[in-house]
């Protein structure tokens, strides 16, 4: 049994070194499903390259929701969806430039982000909870990112590299939810004004709530709960699409307004 728990350890942290590796040389690599079985095992390759990061210096700012579409779900054979974390040093203002060669394969995708007033720490939650805890929300561009080679994943190889998370963008223009329909809210997304991607806040679970829902239960009673300042990218409205440098993605949410990214050459 020792030695099995050694085994276990020992291909979580090659998965671990692996993608750090990919990070660090900007070459993508193989996936680590070879070493990685389950999504428990995936999560605890994701704490080890969220500890390299706190090491690093860089500070947590909320989580992303992923892989928020029912469809998607249904092609992997998963019922639910992941999650991984946000960092300060990966978030871009509306229309700042933002280098196209901190990526190795970005995609583009237009979200709702959620930013919190209030700690969710315990539950299970309620939708109610939710809300009450929500201080404002903001368009988003999530630029979604893998290391791994040809974005040749299932659900561990994503759980592992961070929800393949890569950067976002938030729109400036904080908008509380008393009045908003986030479930029927509709998003246009354009790239160099032609339309790449369309959808609504139906597309996300649903309702962008029951994906934030299922995250502060899923964290609520971990090491890092949903805490007041945290930003939540509740996941994506509409298809993703794959980002050239020059490229500028603007996305329109309907109550929320416009949110740019810019991408250098």
């Amino acid at each position: 049994m020792h030695d099995e728990w050694s085994q276990a350890v020992d291909a979580r942290a090659q998965a671990a070194d692996r993608l750090a590796e990919a990070a660090r040389t900007g070459l993508p690599c193989a996936p680590i499903r070879d070493l990685v079985g389950t999504a428990a095992d995936a999560y605890a390759v994701q704490e080890l390259g969220t500890r390299q990061a706190l090491g690093a210096g860089r500070r947590p700012v909320g989580r992303k929701i992923g892989l928020t579409n029912t469809t998607l779900q249904q092609q992997l054979g998963i019922d639910q969806p992941d999650f991984g974390m946000l960092f300060a040093d990966a978030c871009y203002c509306d229309g700042q430039p933002i280098p196209p060669d901190r990526f190795l394969q970005p995609k583009a995708e237009a979200e709702i982000a959620l930013v919190l007033g209030r700690d969710l720490k315990g539950g299970p939650f309620t939708v109610a909870d939710v809300i009450r805890a929500v201080e404002f929300a903001l368009p988003a561009i999530e630029i979604a990112d893998s290391r791994i080679a040809g974005w040749d994943i299932k659900l561990v190889d994503t759980i592992a590299d961070n929800a393949s998370a890569g950067a976002f963008v938030l729109g400036g223009t904080p908008v509380p939810l008393l009045g908003l329909d986030l479930r029927a809210a509709r998003m246009t997304m354009t790239r160099g004004g032609q339309e790449v991607s369309t959808g609504s806040g139906e597309v996300c679970l649903g309702h962008p709530l029951n994906a934030a829902v299922w995250l502060a239960t899923r964290l609520g009673r971990t090491e890092y709960p949903l805490r007041a300042g945290d930003v939540v990218l509740t996941g994506a409205l509409g298809p993703v699409v794959p980002v050239e440098p020059g490229d500028v993605f603007e996305a329109r949410i309907e109550g929320l307004g416009p949110v740019r990214a810019v991408f250098g050459k």
